[in-house]
């Protein structure tokens, strides 16, 4: 199938792994993933921030955390970060050049949560993980100077995802306040059935078939599109969204989860969640992979932008 990308990015288009119907053992996706961002972030300047390491106690034992504190702080805000990757790759140092930066930026402490991945550690493995650093840092707040009124969830792809689900969960457990949840292109529907999914079965980086090994890794063969999947999995399946945090949530043009995306923005405005949405023309999933490119650099704007007033960081 052919698509209108923007000209700008087909040149990152050229880098990325093939996705086709053939599913990719999870040790081959895993290292191409690496060697994809080692190729496209380089060296990271790390000037300005230091980082420490931490442990959370999790249901399975510790979860590592990567703490970003910046030398300049503005506000006594964090953002606590998700990493993307299917459920199945990545990790939390995959983020350090975006955290660092974030960090750098809008002076404010970044943690990073290296939760457990499937199909090793399925759902709701790798939500608990998520859900007791969240804790962690909620319990700690005084200790990391930051207000507890004042924390910010972030995640892109599958980790946008699991902050839509941490969302709620937290607010189910009446556990941490969160004050704003970030979901860059967020992977939330099991049942694969929306017109952009069914559509993009050959995009680059992700599509129908990528999607499907994503959730049958996550929930395990034959779970998904069935009664039996929780909100907490999928965040679409969620009847009640009322009392969520205010949400940012951004859509890519040729993307599978576009469609649901946008559902799901919609689903929080109807229950009196205020949302602000923007699909970005001409992109696919990951395309902000390509940060030469102007849409991309609008995207990172925007991010950086969206953050800073939900933080309160001041101008």
């Amino acid at each position: 199938m052919t698509y209108a990308f923007d000209p700008e990015l087909l040149p990152t288009i050229d880098m990325l792994p093939k996705r086709t119907s053939v599913v990719v053992p999870v040790e081959e996706s895993r290292r191409q993933i690496d060697e994809l961002f080692s190729s496209l972030i380089g060296d990271i300047d790390r000037t300005g921030v230091e980082l420490v390491h931490e442990e959370a106690p999790g249901p399975a034992g510790a979860v590592p955390l990567r703490i970003f504190v910046p030398d300049v702080r503005t506000t006594r805000g964090a953002v606590y970060d998700v990493h993307g990757g299917g459920f199945t790759v990545g990790s939390a140092a995959m983020d350090d050049a975006a955290n660092i930066a974030m960090a750098r930026e809008l002076g404010v402490v970044v943690v990073s949560v290296e939760y457990r991945l499937a199909p090793e550690t399925p759902f709701p493995g790798p939500l608990e993980d998520c859900y007791a650093g969240l804790v962690w840092v909620a319990e700690n707040t005084e200790r990391l100077g930051i207000d507890p009124a004042n924390i910010v969830i972030h995640g892109v792809s599958a980790g946008g995802g699991l902050c839509a689900a941490l969302a709620l969960l937290a607010r189910d457990r009446g556990g941490p306040a969160i004050a704003f949840q970030y979901l860059g292109v967020p992977e939330l529907d099991d049942r694969l059935a929306t017109t952009s999914m069914q559509s993009y079965v050959d995009t680059p980086l992700w599509n129908l078939p990528a999607a499907e090994n994503s959730w049958d890794s996550y929930l395990g063969k034959g779970v998904r599109g069935t009664a039996d999947v929780s909100p907490y999995a999928a965040p679409s399946r969620a009847t009640d969204l009322t009392g969520l945090p205010p949400a940012y949530i951004s859509a890519m043009q040729f993307d599978p989860l576009r469609d649901e995306d946008i559902a799901y923005a919609q689903g929080l405005l109807a229950a009196g969640v205020t949302v602000e949405l923007h699909l970005f023309p001409g992109t696919f999933h990951g395309s902000m992979l390509a940060v030469g490119a102007a849409v991309s650099k609008r995207e990172a704007a925007e991010a950086i932008a969206v953050l800073r007033r939900a933080l309160k960081v001041p101008d």
